[in-house]
């Protein structure tokens, strides 16, 4: 499978609660709910998308209990975003999750970037990452990724944890540009390995 990760960022990096206000208040954080002024229907239509190509989903522990706490209780069977979410497999990278209520979830155990790999080996089309922060820094760093979606949205904060806080230095490759209409900027990247290095000085 194809390990993609989709993720929501402030202009100035930012990461955390973009779902709502109490979705992660640590470290004081009281910006929660910022991308939901910015939803749309291109938003919609981008979203859809991604989860009609899932086979499987990969999630942190924060961000399991955020959706397990919500998309079960979401039962329209044409939604297109919950019928994946409660149909499919669902894989839980911790090490401080003791069960896992929501059906078809599995606890990964050992090192996630073990078990991550053998998942990928699996058959099938995509392992979705959403949100996730800190499980999607372990993977970029472990060369796991395969497609990184950001969705960039059209605010400022100057607080948060950001998504690139503690990452290897990885080259990107723009495969996909597109803009909704109220200003969120969707990017679709694949990772190139270490970046290049240059220098703009004039020779001497």
């Amino acid at each position: 499978m194809k390990l993609t990760v989709t993720t929501f960022i402030t202009l100035d990096g930012v990461g955390q609660a973009p779902g709502g206000p109490d979705e992660d208040r640590s470290g004081g954080f009281e910006h929660g709910g910022w991308s939901f002024p910015f939803a749309d229907e291109d938003f919609g239509r981008a979203v859809s998308g991604w989860f009609a190509e899932a086979d499987a989903f990969l999630l942190g522990r924060r961000t399991y209990e955020i959706f397990a706490g919500h998309w079960p209780k979401m039962t329209d069977e044409n939604d297109p975003v919950a019928s994946k979410l409660n149909s499919l497999p669902k894989y839980v990278a911790s090490r401080t999750l003791g069960t896992a209520e929501w059906a078809g979830t599995t606890i990964l155990e050992g090192d996630a970037a073990e078990a991550v790999a053998k998942l990928k080996a699996e058959p099938g089309r995509e392992l979705q990452v959403h949100g996730s922060l800190d499980l999607v820094q372990t993977l970029i760093k472990a060369g796991l990724v395969d497609e990184v979606r950001v969705l960039i949205f059209p605010v400022v904060l100057g607080t948060g944890k950001r998504l690139f806080d503690d990452i290897v230095p990885t080259g990107l490759r723009l495969t996909d540009s597109k803009v909704t209409s109220t200003g969120v900027t969707i990017q679709t990247y694949q990772p190139t390995g270490r970046p290049a290095y240059g220098s703009y000085a004039s020779p001497e």
